[in-house]
């Protein structure tokens, strides 16, 4: 029986946590299809505006322990709700900016809150589950916020093909949700523990080596990921001259890879395999995916492995976070799961830092070797270094 019918009064509050979810999701993705057109009509430096994309991942990376930590002192409600309204206030501010530094400034702003959404909403979530029955709701939650990441940046086109800054306006959607949250979550129900924890407790065990390998398993994902968002359509537009359109097409494929995956089968392989042998399979097969790119200059080929990868980081993202939250103590919970949100956002932001000087200096099919071999090593790696008995149920 799935845990949504066997705690049914939960499953409304799950919804309203899955949208705060997906809203953190939505900060990047509205803003790249408009680009060019805010690159055009404010006649921005070329060579800074790509910036308006990325950094908010840098602000998510830097603040997101930060409000776990404070979620965990105050309540994770107060810091979602708070969250939210802020998420709305900064992020429809873009849409009236015409310089570069004002508008990077409201983006860093929108990260901040970004940040303390996810921070503040994985606490929740991991509160109202436990066991096996937490690694299906994880699931479930990436599996949701993966199909939002498809839908996204469609819809945000679409209204920015009115008007560029229309598309920022969309972040305004966070205010419905803060109201849904206010009148449906009820942070006393989830809460395991009244206890407060020290900052010295979190450190003890954030130091533990098996939640180090898990930050780093997190922070590599993520880098691993990022390599065919940014470097696939470059890849695709040199070897069969896809377009914006085409491009689109096969990110989506990917994303619908990792929500399938994530919803029905990372909790399946968890319980059979073990958590940390899981997560080794997923490094590995989005390796092996990444590898064949360079071989491959047939859309009929292409697709199918943009469907693995995707399968592969369906596997991988929700086990780690279970296996963050299955080593942290209830009252630490929030805070140790924000820090792997954090190092998430950090792997995103690394990702062209590492790979650009390869594509500069040999092309672009070293790049997705490069990355590719670092995934397998890490997919061994973990499945090495971890445990290798099934999730309790």
């Amino acid at each position: 029986m799935s845990p949504i019918s066997r705690t049914p009064k939960h499953f409304p509050q799950l919804c309203v946590l899955v949208c705060a979810g997906c809203l953190t999701t939505m900060t990047g993705g509205v803003v790249s299809p408009v680009l060019p057109e805010i690159v055009q009509q404010l006649q921005l430096d070329p060579r800074w505006a790509g910036t308006l994309v990325s950094i908010h991942a840098l602000a998510i990376a830097l603040f997101t322990p930060i409000f776990g930590l404070l979620a965990d002192r105050v309540g994770k409600l107060p810091v979602l709700l708070t969250g939210l309204l802020c998420y709305s206030l900064f992020g429809a501010a873009g849409g009236i900016m015409t310089q570069l530094g004002p508008l990077l400034l409201s983006r860093v702003l929108l990260g901040i809150a970004s940040a303390s959404i996810a921070a503040a909403s994985i606490g929740l979530l991991s509160t109202m589950y436990e066991g096996h029955q937490r690694t299906k709701i994880l699931g479930y939650a990436t599996s949701a916020m993966t199909t939002a990441s498809i839908l996204i940046p469609l819809v945000g086109g679409w209204a920015g093909s009115f008007n560029w800054s229309f598309a920022f306006y969309l972040y305004g959607l966070g205010v419905p949700v803060a109201i849904l949250a206010a009148l449906m979550l009820r942070e006393g129900r989830y809460q395991a523990s009244s206890m407060i924890a020290s900052p010295k407790e979190l450190l003890r065990v954030i130091r533990r080596p098996a939640v180090l390998r898990l930050y780093l398993s997190v922070t590599l994902a993520a880098a691993i990921v990022y390599t065919v968002v940014i470097y696939t359509p470059l890849y695709l537009k040199a070897v069969i001259g896809a377009g914006p359109a085409l491009n689109g097409f096969v990110l989506a494929i990917r994303a619908v890879g990792a929500a399938v995956v994530s919803a029905i089968v990372a909790s399946r392989l968890a319980k059979r395999l073990g958590t940390a042998p899981t997560v080794g399979l997923g490094f590995a097969t989005m390796g092996a995916m990444l590898c064949t790119i360079p071989l491959l200059d047939q859309l009929w080929a292409i697709i199918p492995a943009a469907v693995l990868f995707g399968m592969g980081f369906g596997i991988t993202i929700p086990n780690i976070y279970d296996g963050l939250a299955a080593l942290s103590p209830p009252e630490l919970r929030s805070s140790v799961l924000a820090i792997g949100t954090g190092t998430n956002s950090l792997g995103q932001f690394l990702s062209p830092l590492a790979l650009g000087p390869i594509w500069k200096a040999v092309g672009l099919p070293p790049v997705f070797y490069a990355a590719g071999i670092l995934a397998i090593a890490v997919g061994l790696w973990s499945w090495l270094t971890g445990t290798t008995q099934p999730s309790a149920e």
